[in-house]
């Protein structure tokens, strides 16, 4: 009889074993570590537009402005914009599409009453609120974000987000539906 040489089927069987028992405490840790990841950009990214908004604010008269896609473009929005200056927001944020597993929106407020036209955009707005929603609840993020005009940041903790008002601003009367976030 030759000596043949390899694994039992025992021998592979405890090494398939151990790796499945590995990956099942590995594989919720990555899960949570991924979810964390999405939320921190996603807050980050509402900062940004918040950000955004308040310089485009003071180069708009003192507006914000109810179109993202003038914070791209300001050249094309605000009068005598000169075409060699600053953008004030990247077309990625602008896009409103699903980003870092949350899928975001964007509302304007009221158009300001007095405002000088010739100096300011047409669309012009008094305020906004920017916020964002796990496209996969439990599995591309757990809370809902927003962000308005007056820099408040707000979470919920259900991944919802029922936060704006009639006048368009983050309603923090209501914790599980808006808690600041510190």
């Amino acid at each position: 009889m030759k000596n043949q040489k390899g694994f039992t089927l025992i021998e592979l069987l405890i090494v398939v074993a151990i790796i499945g028992i590995i990956a099942a405490i590995a594989i919720p840790s990555l899960l949570r570590a991924r979810v964390s990841a999405n939320e921190a950009a996603t807050i980050g990214d509402i900062r940004t537009v918040i950000s955004a908004q308040a310089a485009y604010q003071s180069a708009n008269g003192g507006w914000y402005d109810n179109n993202l896609l003038c914070l791209t473009n300001p050249n094309g929005c605000i009068p005598n914009y000169p075409s060699n200056s600053p953008t004030f927001l990247d077309s990625q944020l602008t896009s409103l599409l699903p980003k870092s597993g949350y899928s975001r929106s964007f509302i304007g407020g009221d158009t300001p009453g007095l405002r000088n036209t010739s100096t300011t955009s047409t669309s012009s707005t008094t305020s906004y609120v920017y916020w964002a929603t796990p496209t996969s609840g439990g599995q591309t993020g757990v809370r809902g974000f927003a962000g308005d005009a007056s820099g408040l940041l707000c979470f919920s903790t259900d991944g919802s987000l029922a936060a704006t008002t009639g006048t368009v601003g983050l309603d923090t009367s209501n914790a599980a539906t808006c808690s600041v976030l510190q």
